[in-house]
């Protein structure tokens, strides 16, 4: 299988994405990332003559890289300005330069005012210089596809003056992302069959979202090498997917690479925290939604037979593939999760959570695998619960200036009773206007000892809130708990739960039936 060579410049033209700056320690900590754990065979990482960060980091790079064998494989870009750039690669202690000259003949005219010749000389010149240095030499064909749409001839003129050169790869970027996949082939080609000695590099941009179809045009064209980033960072719409590179070549084409695909996520999170650029959800390989099947119908196939599987398997990337829960979610969803705990509930039991589940998912956007054991404890301890009493209906209403008010409508033994009142907060208002009820019925309610609520899995959740009340009754103190989206609503399952305590024990029930001391919770 041929072996492709992936350059990867997160931390040249990655940097170059508007709002990302890394500091030379960064630098230093991806850079090693890249070239150790994930296994690219080079890495750009820096513009000469740009800042005293930027040589700070490029020396400690050097003398890590230096340390570790690997000083070849660091490369850095460098400009037509006679020794400047050399003399700034060579004082950081590093020894491959990249090149930049014109891929167009209108970018040499427009931007440079010089001729196809004068080019040539110049180039020629710092590729002497860096041979007496000591530094390899890569060339950027700048605007390059431009350059084969408007100007073949020219670019046909500089690639023949310096095949012959001590030059290690012509790299041919399409600088503005404008190529399309027959593009990409045709112009590719062309460069192969017409130079077939040489080493050639696609530098792709994703200005039209075709940049990884145009990875493949490129490969197949018979290109050597292709430049990538992390999580496609880059100047405008960024560059190709470093991921995304990966995977099209181990799985769409008879070819390798030498990069370590379980390590794709942790680089792409390190570079998510470092940048300060999210990783969009739905990115292929590495991002959070790509491997979570949503429909209830895709974890039940998944289930009888991988039915919803394809080639990229969450754990080459170093992933997991989840299901997730919420109002789309069927039973195989479930039992597919409860897997994760080791946890087997009966039909019934997984029917009244599937339930939950989708009630839950209809107040909030998703419901996570942590959340579930909570669900599962809050559906299954109300089952042993006999309800004799029902919160039909509440209003509560905010004001700003204006005490809370709470309207409530409660069964009790299959009699409705309405009342309405105000208080210091939302629940205060619904629990005074509780005990009128109560007070009508000549019941007595608990005092409540305290009021806890909490998110369950630590604060990794936006979906459930658990409101845990703990309440003295007739000198028992006992807890209730409640579950649910809003902090209120949960609130008030909670005392729905007590008022059935209280209910049964005053049929004839024991309290400890259903309830535990206040520092366990409800059986």
């Amino acid at each position: 299988m041929k072996t492709i060579e992936v350059m990867d410049t997160t931390l040249r033209d990655g940097e170059q994405m508007q709002g990302v700056s890394y500091s030379p320690v960064e630098k230093l900590h991806i850079a090693s990332l890249l070239l150790k754990e994930v296994g690219v065979d080079r890495i750009e990482i820096a513009s000469a003559r740009v800042s005293k960060g930027e040589f700070e980091a490029a020396c400690r790079i050097a003398e890590w890289a230096t340390k570790n064998n690997m000083l070849k494989r660091v490369e850095v870009l460098g400009f037509i300005d006679g020794d400047i750039s050399l003399e700034w690669i060579n004082k950081a202690g590093l020894k491959v330069i990249n090149l930049l000259c014109k891929g167009s003949l209108r970018h040499l005219e427009k931007q440079l005012r010089k001729s196809p010749e004068q080019h040539v000389e110049e180039i020629k010149y710092i590729i002497r210089r860096a041979g007496e240095m000591g530094i390899d030499v890569n060339l950027y064909f700048e605007d390059w596809s431009n350059g084969m749409i408007n100007s073949p001839d020219y670019v046909h003129y500089m690639i023949g003056s310096l095949k012959d050169e001590n030059v290690k790869r012509f790299m041919l970027p399409d600088t503005l992302g404008i190529l399309n996949p027959d593009q990409t082939f045709e112009f590719c080609s062309t460069m192969v069959s017409r130079y077939p000695t040489l080493h050639f590099d696609f530098h792709p941009h994703n200005d039209y979202d075709l940049a990884a179809a145009n990875v493949f045009s490129a490969l197949k064209a018979g290109i050597k090498g292709i430049h990538t980033t992390v999580n496609g960072l880059g100047e405008r719409a960024g560059n190709v997917p470093l991921s995304s590179v990966v995977a099209i070549i181990h799985d769409h084409l008879s070819m390798r690479t030498n990069v370590n695909e379980t390590e794709m996520a942790k680089i792409s999170q390190v570079v998510e925290s470092y940048s300060g650029i999210r990783i969009a959800v739905n990115q292929p390989v590495i991002g959070e939604n790509v491997f979570t099947q949503t429909s209830g119908i895709h974890a039940d196939g998944d289930s009888k037979a991988n039915l919803y599987f394809n080639n990229l398997l969450p754990e080459r990337f170093g992933r997991k593939r989840k299901y997730a829960l919420g109002k789309l979610s069927g039973k195989a969803t479930i039992r597919k999760n409860l897997e994760e705990f080791g946890l087997n509930l009966s039909q019934e039991s997984i029917e009244r959570v599937t339930q939950r589940v989708i009630e839950l998912g209809d107040k909030k956007e998703s419901v996570t695998t942590e959340d579930l054991p909570f669900i599962i404890s809050d559906v299954l301890g109300a089952e042993k619960i006999p309800y004799r009493v029902f919160i039909k209906n509440y209003s509560l209403a905010l004001s700003y200036g204006m005490r809370p008010i709470a309207s409530i409508l409660v069964e009790v033994e299959g009699q409705v009773y309405e009342e309405t009142s105000s208080g210091d907060g939302q629940y205060d208002a619904f629990m005074k206007a509780l005990r009128k009820i109560y007070k009508r019925l000549g019941k007595e309610l608990p005092v409540l000892n305290d009021y806890k609520v909490s998110i369950p899995p630590g604060g990794k959740t936006d979906a459930l809130v658990e409101t845990i009340i703990i309440w003295n009754y007739k000198g028992w103190e006992f807890r209730t708990k409640g579950l649910d989206a809003d902090q209120i609503e949960s609130a008030i399952k909670a005392t729905e739960r007590m008022l059935n305590i209280i209910e049964n024990q005053n049929s004839g029930q024991k309290l400890e039936t259903f309830t535990s001391p206040a520092n366990n919770t409800l059986k």
